[in-house]
């Protein structure tokens, strides 16, 4: 038997907060807020677990929080929105869970070098990676691919007038 907890089981309580729910009605990357939340935190999780790494659960948790923000809550172009939105997802997950520093940090530098706070855990270095991993994973399969068939659509349509 694994020493780890499965991933559903650390993460249970934030999947089923309706607050938390509602990021599977915003689009971020091609995609939901959620399921991209979910990407960043499996795959952290995976890391941790490859890596024996002792805080795995806190990791996991955290990184699953690290987008936790409605587009309504940061009313700015997007590169202030780069810059704010972690402080925004730290002050809403700390409403409903006890974090701790390391769980902080995480949060609020998981955009780094876009951020006002520096990773100072190994486990913040991990999910901000994860994160500009998945997001250009997520950019390139998704938003990338979207944007091009709207264009190509343009372009048909004028050629076809």
């Amino acid at each position: 038997m694994s020493k780890f907890k499965k991933f559903d089981d650390i993460v249970k309580d934030i999947l089923s907060n309706s607050e938390f729910r509602e990021l599977d009605k915003e689009y971020h990357h091609g995609i939901t807020r959620y399921g991209h939340s979910m990407r960043v935190a499996k795959l952290s999780y995976n890391i941790a677990r490859y890596f024996n790494l002792k805080n795995y659960e806190e990791m996991t948790r955290a990184a699953l929080l690290h987008d936790f923000f409605k587009r309504e809550e940061i009313k700015s172009e997007w590169l202030k929105v780069a810059f704010d939105h972690p402080m925004k997802a730290y002050e809403n997950a700390s409403k409903y869970y006890e974090l701790n520093e390391m769980q902080k940090n995480i949060i609020q530098s998981h955009m780094f070098p876009l951020s006002y706070v520096l990773p100072r855990y190994k486990e913040s270095w991990i999910v901000s990676l994860v994160d500009k991993t998945v997001a250009a994973y997520e950019y390139t399969r998704y938003k990338a691919a979207l944007t091009t068939t709207i264009y190509l659509m343009f372009v048909f349509n004028m050629l076809t007038k």
